[in-house]
């Protein structure tokens, strides 16, 4: 839920920077030339550069909403994970404060102008981020809730402006989608207008063709769609690897297209990433990095040892329930198969029991599921 309440949120954002309304900053192809810059800079791990772009924007329209989201947005990109940072974490959340009270003293409290609406979701719309960061799912639900109407009314514009594929593409999928994964939602979104997931797909797709400002989000969506919801990592290829070439000092996106180009058995590719990866000693990657180099060697190589060796260590590797989790489950079915081959049944039907306690790629739960 929490991947899905940023996209939509940062898709909606995007879409309304480039959409021609009546606001100045918005009719300010400068600004907007900046704003869009300081979002590659952001992608790209140049927080500095992106900084001083954002600077000149905050100049030029002081106290503007939009200011306080492109601030969230780079604390969020570059202390990922943030809710592992208090102090980061604490400054986050103020700024989506200071974004609705710029919301308040530019449009007035409660307003229904079009912008004032849309700011106000995407502050709710991160914040109820951190509440999936903290277990509270139906906070979040009911924070996005708060949002819909703004989401609906993106699919009237889409053939006004192309952006709006992304937002309306992520709503028409998830929306069918994620009440399937958490049925304890269910009743909030009985009032939601009805999704289609194939539409969904075929819309974020003419995103990743189409759109300008939401086309790296839309890539990146599109590819976690195919690899955890609907169990084709050979589609999420191509949009992972053209996202690692535009932003070739992104981990996330490095590590995304490693794991897709794994799960759909191009190991020269993912063995070259899989080198540049290990690079990275801090935070959750040594974990992505150990299970990778585990599939390698056994889907590759054909060395279980080896495998089982990385395997192993990557258990004892933390993870990150957002980003890395889904690895650990990687690992113990990887553990698993390899006891399945030496013809130790109970030591394999023991990891996938551990492997179903961490799993949420439904390929990896049916493989689970399906030992005997």
């Amino acid at each position: 839920m929490q991947i899905t309440l940023r996209s939509l949120c940062i898709g909606f954002f995007f879409a309304l920077c480039s959409f021609q309304a009546n606001a100045q900053l918005l009719n300010d192809p400068a600004s907007l030339k900046s704003i869009q810059n300081s979002l590659d800079k952001i992608y790209n791990y140049e927080f500095d550069d992106a900084l001083h772009i954002i600077d000149q924007v905050e100049k030029k329209y002081p106290n503007h909403p939009v200011s306080y989201i492109l601030d969230s947005f780079i604390l969020y990109w570059k202390y990922l994970p943030i809710k592992d940072n208090p102090t980061k974490s604490k400054e986050y959340i103020q700024k989506l404060d200071q974004c609705l009270e710029a919301i308040n003293k530019r449009y007035g409290k409660n307003s229904l102008d079009p912008e004032a609406v849309f700011y106000t979701m995407v502050a709710r719309g991160y914040m109820a981020m951190m509440y999936n960061y903290r277990g509270e799912m139906m906070a979040a639900a009911g924070e996005g809730k708060k949002a819909y109407n703004a989401f609906v009314e993106g699919f009237k514009l889409m053939h006004k402006n192309p952006e709006f594929y992304f937002t309306s593409g992520m709503y028409n999928y998830y929306v069918e989608v994620y009440p399937e994964e958490h049925p304890i939602v269910k009743p909030l979104l009985v009032f939601f207008k009805n999704g289609d997931k194939a539409l969904g797909l075929k819309q974020i797709d003419t995103a990743t063709k189409v759109g300008t400002i939401t086309k790296a989000e839309s890539c990146y969506y599109i590819s976690h769609i195919y690899l955890k919801y609907e169990a084709k990592p050979e589609k999420a290829v191509p949009y992972m690897e053209r996202l690692v070439d535009q932003y070739p000092r992104n981990p996330i996106f490095l590590m995304k297209n490693i794991e897709s180009q794994l799960l759909s058995g191009k190991y020269n590719e993912a063995g070259e990433g899989i080198q540049v990866l290990r690079k990275h000693h801090t935070g959750f990657f040594p974990v992505a990095w150990r299970t990778f180099q585990g599939i390698w060697e056994e889907k590759s190589m054909k060395n279980d040892a080896a495998a089982q060796k990385e395997y192993l260590a990557a258990l004892k590797t933390p993870h990150d329930d957002q980003y890395t989790k889904e690895y650990h489950a990687f690992a113990y079915a990887g553990l698993a198969r390899i006891s399945a081959r030496a013809g130790n049944k109970a030591k394999a039907k023991e990891y996938y029991k551990k492997c179903l306690g961490k799993a949420e790629y439904r390929s990896v739960i049916r493989e689970a599921k399906a030992f005997k």
